[in-house]
């Protein structure tokens, strides 16, 4: 199985709140992802952060150890997907989620996430959360 790591599951790790090193070891590190998408999100967190300079480094580490899918090879997946989630009054507005929600099921990867909510509208998504509180 191939997993694609949520932007939350990465922000686990990094505040160290999750052993997620040993999981992608257990799990393979060749099966597992991140989108594009998630860089833009941890980048903006690290800038964000009390201390930028620290947690830019800290991304920069973890995102050179994990393969980066891009995002343009789900552009048609997530255009129809918005529309057909918007027709059934389900829509998801945030665009961050949608792009990486149809970048697991148009890369046939198991997406791992805390927010499970967020995603099970999309169609054909497979969700696994490998953070227990």
């Amino acid at each position: 199985m191939q997993y694609l790591l949520d932007t939350n599951i990465c922000i686990f790790f990094l505040r160290g709140k999750l052993n997620l090193d040993e999981i992608i070891r257990e799990k393979g590190k060749e099966n597992c992802f991140i989108s594009e998408i998630t860089v833009f999100e941890l980048r903006f967190g690290a800038e964000n952060s009390e201390n930028p300079s620290k947690s830019h480094k800290a991304v920069d580490l973890f995102v050179s150890g994990i393969a980066v899918i891009p995002i343009f090879g789900s552009v048609k997946k997530y255009a129809k997907e918005k529309v057909r989630l918007r027709k059934i009054g389900k829509p998801i507005n945030d665009e961050f989620d949608l792009l990486i929600g149809v970048t697991s099921v148009e890369n046939k990867l198991i997406l791992v996430t805390d927010n499970g909510k967020d995603f099970e509208n999309i169609d054909r998504i497979k969700i696994e959360n490998w953070f227990r509180k």
